[in-house]
């Protein structure tokens, strides 16, 4: 694995962010017509839909049926928990706290990676771990207005908890698989548990403001299917928990598209946990990471 990017992944992760940046407005407009897991049924509807179009016209094959429990894991932790607690936790917080919230996923990230994939942090890593988690915690309670903790902001940090333990578990699979081929796979398993909310959806849909069905329809095709294929590019040919960081500056993109779009702005004390969040985040990626230990140092219990 190479230590610097080559301007292709530095590319596909700026493409990422600005489109994961987008998609905090998208929900909170899909929001006014669809519950949160109704939403995430839709959205993933769309992207499975979109996949597959492209998986039948390139004849994709199959994943191997070992590979199976870990995919639906996977799915599982990408795809179903993380996006029904994140549009269950903005029904309260603001578009960019949320943004800022999932950002700190590299804390977990790091924890994880350190305990499954032997990627070494530095002590100032740690640090920069540490202050990520101190912005994160005034974010939380900076939603709840007057230093109360929001619990709307305690669901979007379960999202956070389960993007870490989806790149985790996606590190060894996509040693085995392509970027389109593993990105399909998980989309598609982890749409299967969000059938639970179909009948709920099948209410909601000719009721829902087009307005909505139009921001779940982008929020499926671009947000989703696009840029998990270019994430899953970039987590193959870099280490998970310094990929994982630039999942801070993303904020910056979900704030401004808010303001602009549905004329959201978190509150002061938000603003300034994320100010915190990210210079934690930079002294982790500048400083924080060393050299991975060798596969045979290590053994992936997946």
């Amino acid at each position: 694995m190479k230590s610097r990017p080559e301007p292709k992944t530095i590319a596909l992760i700026a493409l990422t962010l600005t489109l994961w940046g987008s998609a905090f407005a998208g929900i909170k407009i899909g929001l006014t017509g669809y519950g949160p897991g109704e939403l995430a049924l839709l959205r993933f509807l769309v992207a499975s839909a979109v996949l597959g179009v492209y998986a039948v016209a390139v004849r994709m094959k199959l994943p191997a049926r070992r590979d199976l429990p870990v995919l639906f894991l996977a799915g599982l932790l990408g795809v179903t928990i993380y996006h029904v607690a994140l549009n269950a936790g903005e029904r309260t917080v603001s578009a960019g706290a949320a943004s800022l919230i999932v950002a700190a996923g590299p804390v977990f990230t790091a924890l994880m990676s350190r305990a499954f994939l032997g990627e070494r942090i530095t002590r100032l890593g740690w640090v920069g771990v540490a202050v990520s988690f101190l912005g994160v915690a005034l974010i939380s309670f900076g939603e709840g207005g007057d230093f109360g903790l929001e619990v709307g902001a305690l669901l979007v940090l379960v999202s956070a908890l389960s993007t870490a333990g989806y790149m985790i578990v996606s590190k060894r699979l996509l040693g085995r698989y392509g970027s389109l081929e593993f990105t399909s796979y998980m989309i598609w398993t982890g749409t299967v548990p969000l059938l639970l909310w179909a009948p709920g959806l099948v209410r909601e849909l000719p009721a829902a403001p087009l307005d909505a069905t139009i921001a779940v329809a982008y929020l499926g095709v671009f947000p989703a299917a696009i840029a998990y294929l270019a994430w899953s590019y970039a987590l193959k040919r870099m280490p998970a928990t310094v990929l994982s960081t630039t999942l801070n500056l993303s904020p910056l993109i979900a704030i401004l598209l808010a303001w602009l779009l549905i004329a959201e702005v978190p509150g002061p004390l938000s603003l300034i946990g994320g100010a915190i969040a990210i210079v934690g985040v930079l002294v982790m990626t500048l400083r924080g990471h060393r050299e991975p230990v060798t596969e045979e140092e290590v053994e992936v219990p997946l």
